[in-house]
């Protein structure tokens, strides 16, 4: 059974999640301010978390940065009634995973938690396959979610490692902006596709070396590619 954390301050709004998300099988705790909320998310292991953007005590922002300093890979679903482009990439820029909008229907809220649980399965190797993914100096080990340039240890943020993993894990293979957007973030976010541009810009400054060509080229018109 999936283990997900509520924070949320609006009484009526987080019983009604939590209701829903019991019905469909998930065991469910709510915290209703931001504090009290990033004690639990730190202190026991939860498959996803949704959280409120505007808490007491501690914001919802600030919050998922917290949260993300020591956890990189918990999904995280912000929940807003602010819908303006600015909040929306500040909140995916702070950790999370997927944003969605006061009011919602509950069955948009599972189907984005059906995705992000897909996508994190799609990243997390099995049994059976390798756990380190190497590409010229760089390696990445999945299991631990450590990334290495020969003896030095690259620290990423969440959104910079998991594209860092796709083009690793497609060598050769040029990606489009759509497909990196799709696997990183999900269309569901409503995120532009320049979006992409700027992550690939920020993962470059931390894995390319000055004055040496990068690791992940342009292909002009389409997308990325590692080759």
């Amino acid at each position: 059974m999936s283990k997900l954390l509520i924070i949320e301050d609006e009484k009526n709004l987080a019983r009604f999640i939590e209701l829903e998300m019991t019905y469909e099988g998930y065991e469910t705790t709510v915290s209703a301010d931001g504090r009290s909320g990033l004690q639990l998310a730190l202190a026991d292991h939860w498959d996803a978390i949704l959280l409120d953007l505007m808490l007491p005590e501690l914001n919802g922002m600030e919050v998922c940065r917290r949260i993300r300093q020591t956890n990189k890979t918990i999904p995280i679903i912000m929940i807003t009634a602010r819908d303006s482009v600015l909040d929306r990439v500040s909140g995916l820029d702070s950790g999370a995973d997927d944003y969605i909008v006061k009011p919602f229907a509950i069955e948009e809220l599972l189907a984005r938690l059906r995705a992000l649980f897909r996508r994190v399965d799609a990243l997390t190797p099995t049994s059976n396959e390798m756990t380190i993914l190497t590409f010229k100096d760089l390696v990445v080990e999945l299991e631990s979610c450590v990334v290495k340039k020969g003896d030095k240890v690259i620290a990423l943020t969440k959104r910079e490692y998991d594209l860092l993993v796709i083009f690793m894990s497609n060598i050769n293979i040029v990606l489009t902006r759509e497909v990196l957007l799709n696997k990183v973030w999900g269309y569901s976010t409503g995120v532009e596709t320049n979006v992409v541009d700027v992550y690939v810009r920020y993962l470059r400054n931390k894995i390319d070396k000055q004055n040496e060509g990068s690791y992940i080229e342009t292909v002009r018109g389409t997308g990325y590619v590692m080759r």
